[in-house]
């Protein structure tokens, strides 16, 4: 290819809960121009999360216009996105005005509909199509709610439902793609991960019309073309999309059995690809990571819904809310000295779920000072991570890689902790945004031009300094004190 070909970049945007980035990415991987713009999360009532969707949108113009600012003779080849996955807009279509706000991912709205309203039947169909569970953490429930709560007047024909990436094609397209990418179709709870579509069945449990739906399509489908959006070209294509977590994996390499990524953000996830689809009943669900080249790759994978938001809640409490002073200061002690805090504010997620447990702050005596609450803190994040690992590797065998990234990362105190908890090496990515590069790799692939895609040896790595006895004994004392937070008297 020319010159000019070689010039040619992807613009990659990630979608997150608290800020959207936008990368403009060459096809041999290196990022020529970044952009950013932060999204607010609020919390009308007590186990509610909502974001405003113009705000999403917004943002997404933002950083998009900010990362062309500073490489403005680009060549755009395409469009990739990453976003948050289980988070729901519900839209008209005859106007495109947003029917309420986003219901975050980690809304608990639903969550007495989740255990009183489905029966043992139905939980069961939905686990054998979809390899998750009936859970106030996915899509469809929030869906049914949105629903339910449309303003006075608006016909069920003019109503739109979609996860952010749906609402995102939405937009960058001018109202002319109504789309949904099938891994994040894959955490709605209505899409069977065999077949590759809506499933009836699933959808009258929990009461979504098909109309309402978008259509869900391969990762790297064409998504449509550009249309009235600022910064961007009309008809630049939009070439691939993932969803964030499963985006991270493929950025990091993780493509095959054996390899495993960890997510650290306001929640964490951690991802291992399967070699083939399994039915098998676990606490660490099956999902469909992605679907590319004609074919779909499947993983397990936890999730866990306070990682980085416990760190922010020892934050306010110790540091005036700087986790890196709370980092620095949990840096002070060699250990929690018997501190430990399970960060249930929301319930628990992998493998427990269990969303009616509550926080446990636990161990303190006379001696405990704010450095150990500090540094229990730190260990409950990766203690989280550890409980979801033990279960994976239970199901498909130990993990010869384990990667790492998110913002937590970038911490040597995390990963050093997180390393000494699992006992084995973590290594750390070289670029933060792996979510957005491992979407504008999947767009360079659907284009054949991933050829020169660097290798995924880069970064800092981190090897276990923990004696064995020492690791097992502080994996106890927490799982003990995860069963105390989950103790139901009679």
């Amino acid at each position: 290819m020319g010159a000019a070909a070689k010039d040619q970049v992807i613009l990659a945007i990630d979608q997150g809960t608290t800020n959207t980035k936008a990368l403009l990415v060459r096809a041999d991987g290196r990022v020529v121009g970044t952009g950013a713009a932060p999204v607010g999360v609020s919390s009308p009532r007590p186990g509610w999360v909502e974001q405003d969707p113009e705000r999403i949108w917004v943002s997404v113009v933002e950083a998009v216009t900010a990362c062309r600012r500073g490489a403005p003779d680009a060549d755009l080849a395409g469009i990739a996105l990453s976003t948050q996955r289980e988070s729901v807009v519900g839209w008209r279509a005859s106007t495109g005005g947003a029917l309420g706000p986003v219901i975050g991912w980690q809304d608990r709205r639903t969550a007495g509909w989740c255990a009183d309203g489905v029966d043992a039947q139905a939980r069961h169909l939905v686990r054998a199509r979809t390899g998750l569970r009936v859970d106030p953490m996915f899509s469809a429930p929030k869906m049914r709610w949105l629903l339910d709560h449309r303003p006075a007047g608006v016909p069920i024909e003019d109503v739109r439902l979609g996860t952010i990436d749906s609402w995102l094609l939405w937009r960058l397209t001018g109202g002319a793609a109504h789309l949904c990418e099938a891994g994040n179709a894959s955490r709605t709870l209505l899409y069977d991960i065999a077949s590759l579509d809506w499933d009836g069945d699933l959808l009258d449990i929990f009461g979504v019309p098909r109309g309402a739906l978008p259509r869900a399509v391969a990762s790297d489908a064409r998504f449509g073309a550009v249309a009235g959006v600022p910064a961007v070209p009309d008809g630049t294509p939009i070439l691939a999309v993932l969803a964030d977590s499963h985006a991270a994996l493929y950025g990091h390499g993780c493509t095959t059995a054996g390899t495993a990524k960890a997510t650290y953000g306001t929640g964490s996830s951690v991802m291992a690809p399967l070699d083939a689809l399994s039915t098998t009943e676990s606490s660490v669900p099956t999902t469909l990571a992605w679907v590319a080249g004609g074919s779909p790759t499947y993983a397990l994978e936890g999730n866990i819904l306070s990682s980085g938001a416990a760190l922010a809640w020892a934050a306010d409490i110790l540091t005036g809310g700087s986790v890196a002073d709370l980092v620095d200061l949990a840096e002070t002690v060699p250990d929690s000295a018997g501190v430990t805090l399970v960060p249930a504010f929301a319930g628990l997620g992998a493998p427990h779920w269990d969303r009616q447990t509550q926080a446990l702050l636990s161990g303190m005596g006379e001696g405990t000072q704010r450095a150990h609450i500090a540094r229990a803190a730190v260990d409950c994040v990766a203690h989280q991570i550890c409980d979801i690992v033990d279960v994976i590797e239970d199901r498909a065998g130990r993990l010869r890689v384990f990667r790492a990234d998110g913002g937590a990362t970038a911490s040597a105190l995390v990963v050093q902790t997180q390393a000494d908890m699992l006992g084995r090496e973590v290594r750390v990515g070289e670029v933060a945004e792996v979510s957005a590069l491992g979407a504008a790799r999947l767009a360079w692939a659907s284009l054949g031009r991933s050829d020169s895609w660097p290798s995924h040896d880069g970064g800092a790595s981190y090897h276990p300094k923990l004696d064995e006895t020492d690791r097992r004994s502080r994996r106890s004392r927490w799982a003990g004190e995860v069963s105390r937070t989950r103790y139901r008297p009679a």
